[in-house]
């Protein structure tokens, strides 16, 4: 008897059955968290964000480029990697051209210029597909025009997130987004605040295995306003 048709025959022996499929939208609906408004749940989103370090700013369609532009002056950024493909991206270029800052693209193969990648690129930029309120996340795709090292290498990190995308759980992120249905993308990337290790005598340090700084850009929907965001005294 061969080691398959032993392993079967002590399976047929027990008596083996299959075991339910788990309740997952049940458990999450149970366990998961609501808030009253759009305002409240945005409001969370950013703090469990901002308690990790990250740069919030919300804007608008018409003016993310200009405040993109005045943090990386601030920053002292004299050039960024964009997706120049991309509609958010040739707009980024735009801007940040007409403020001196240079751009460049991912117009040559990795391998041909990966040590000016690693050594020179002081921040990057991209979109994000959705965020989620209860962990302070947002998601991102990796893609031909965004691959993962456009938010992984560089030192600071700009991305745009449109805030009526918004969910509430990564359970419903992702049915939301259709994940299981439209097919996996290669990687997708759940960002919570930029890299960050205590590994060494429990000294928290930033920037140890991606960007230091992480800038998000949050668009906000026509119904919100950032004094509707602001704490009251």
């Amino acid at each position: 008897m061969s080691a398959r048709e032993n392993i079967l025959n002590k399976l047929k022996q027990a008596d083996a059955y299959p075991m339910a499929e788990p309740d997952t939208a049940g458990y999450y609906q149970r366990g998961g968290m609501a808030w009253a408004d759009d305002v409240s749940r945005l409001k969370h989103w950013a703090a469990a964000m901002r308690a990790v370090k990250t740069e919030i700013f919300w804007v608008t369609e018409e003016n993310w480029p200009q405040i993109m532009c005045q943090v990386a002056q601030e920053k002292g950024l004299r050039n960024m990697l964009l997706p120049l493909t991309t509609e958010h991206g040739k707009k980024a270029q735009t801007a940040l051209q007409a403020a001196n800052i240079e751009t460049r693209g991912f117009d040559r193969v990795i391998d041909g210029w990966k040590d000016e990648f690693f050594a020179e690129i002081e921040a990057g930029f991209t979109a994000s597909e959705c965020g989620i309120a209860r962990t302070g996340t947002i998601m991102l795709y990796s893609s031909p025009e965004e691959p993962r090292s456009l938010s992984l290498v560089p030192p600071v990190h700009f991305c745009l997130f449109d805030a009526a995308k918004m969910y509430n759980e990564f359970h419903d992120a992702a049915e939301g987004q259709k994940l299981v249905e439209n097919g996996m993308p290669t990687n997708v990337i759940l960002i919570s605040g930029p890299s960050k290790t205590a590994d060494i005598q429990l000294t928290l340090a930033f920037g140890a295995h991606g960007p230091r700084d992480l800038v998000v850009l949050a668009l906000l929907p026509d119904h919100i306003s950032p004094a509707d965001l602001e704490d009251k005294a």
